[in-house]
């Protein structure tokens, strides 16, 4: 399961307040302390306004540039929640500004059913680019639904069983340069997930519904992005390949490789057309915790994460990204995506659709704040994040 971000409607709205000082009759000290109570008022509020019509000024000066912002929320999944997200970026050497910023994210969120979440995103790009640290860490507890592994089990809608999903995961990538924009290294992973209260346990048709997954391997990529949150131009490419032996504790022995092909380019004022193909592909005895997901914040907008899963899986989408005026923008995309158990029983009928629409408010300086209403076939969903979804 991908980092889960809540499908919301965000709502957050800013004010300004302006107190005003009456009475003409009043004597002078009421007139005063009148005067300094409502200076308070004003400060309170004047610095929240100023907080968020300063965030996306470029800032050199800062070493950690960060900013913080929440609100409340509701969808159809985890009912009324509180939402909260914040931005970071700095650089290890401040005088060299030939290369993109490190960012970090963090995400959290609770709710009225019962979710909590949790986690931490980023990237560290070390001194002239020659080595950087990718991380996604997160925890959350999840009122979920299980439909069982395939295409033909996720179309029957209204065929799954409720159970809590409470999962933990680390995923960590090393990286060298070894070329311009060229990087080879390590990478980590480490994912438990317990599934707990089933309505109907079947479904797992006989695996553990607690499960603890190790593994490691090696990755090569080629990044000329810009700036990593929130390209304007430039390509990323990457190829890993994961491996989860039973010598290091696992109880299911797999591999998976995952390809990733990215690219962005500017078309007219304001305009970025952006495109994502993405492959996940699952060898061996692969839990039912470990295969691709289809759906979610990021790819395959507007399907319920999980409800299609298989070993496999192909996705792609293209978006049109365009500032508006100001620090608003919007975001229209299509896509589509197919699951399938190996790549030899590929069926192009499965095929699934997506399609949105988008709302981007420049939170910072090219970090934007998105909310995505996501078109799938027979659902929808919101989604609301912070940085682009790809």
């Amino acid at each position: 399961m991908s980092t889960r971000s809540i499908y919301i409607a965000f709502i957050f709205n800013l004010f300004s307040f302006q107190g005003i000082c009456q009475g003409n009759e009043q004597t002078q000290d009421s007139l005063i302390i009148q005067y300094q109570d409502t200076l308070k008022k004003q400060n309170i509020f004047h610095r929240i306004y100023k907080y968020f019509q300063e965030s996306n000024e470029t800032t050199k000066e800062k070493k950690f540039d960060f900013s913080i912002i929440g609100g409340p929320h509701f969808a159809s999944d985890v009912k009324l929640g509180l939402g909260l997200v914040a931005s970071g970026l700095y650089r290890i050497d401040p005088t060299d500004l030939s290369i993109s910023p490190s960012n970090v994210s963090l995400y959290g969120d609770i709710t009225t059913t019962g979710f909590y979440l949790l986690g931490v995103r980023g990237n560290t790009i070390f001194p002239h680019a020659n080595y950087r640290l990718d991380a996604n860490i997160y925890f959350f507890s999840f009122p979920s639904k299980y439909w069982g592994i395939g295409y033909e089990n996720g179309r029957q809608e209204h065929h799954y069983t409720e159970y809590k999903r409470k999962e933990v995961q680390v995923k960590l990538d090393f990286l060298r340069k070894i070329a311009t924009n060229t990087y080879v290294g390590i990478t980590g992973m480490y994912r438990h997930v317990n599934g707990k209260d089933f309505n109907n346990i079947s479904f797992l048709n006989g695996e553990r519904s607690d499960i603890s997954t190790f593994g490691g391997g090696l990755l090569i990529s080629y990044d000329s992005r810009d700036f990593i949150p929130n390209p304007y131009s430039g390509s990323f490419v990457k190829l890993e390949q994961l491996f989860f032996p039973s010598f290091l504790g696992n109880k299911y022995s797999f591999k998976r490789t995952e390809i990733v092909a990215r690219h962005y380019a500017k078309l007219w004022k304001g305009a970025i057309l952006a495109s994502d193909l993405q492959g996940i592909f699952n060898y061996g005895d692969t839990p039912w915790s470990m295969v691709a997901l289809m759906g979610g914040p990021y790819q395959m907008r507007g399907y319920y994460e999980g409800q299609y899963r298989d070993n496999d899986l192909i996705q792609a989408q293209v978006e049109l990204r365009q500032k508006i005026y100001n620090r608003h923008g919007i975001a229209v995309w299509g896509g589509a995506g197919n699951i399938f158990p190996e790549v030899k029983k590929f069926k192009w009928s499965h095929t699934l659709p997506t399609y949105g629409l988008g709302y981007r408010w420049e939170f910072k300086n090219r970090v934007n704040v998105r909310l995505d209403y996501g078109i799938g076939k027979g659902q929808t969903a919101f989604y609301f994040s912070i940085n682009e979804a790809f």
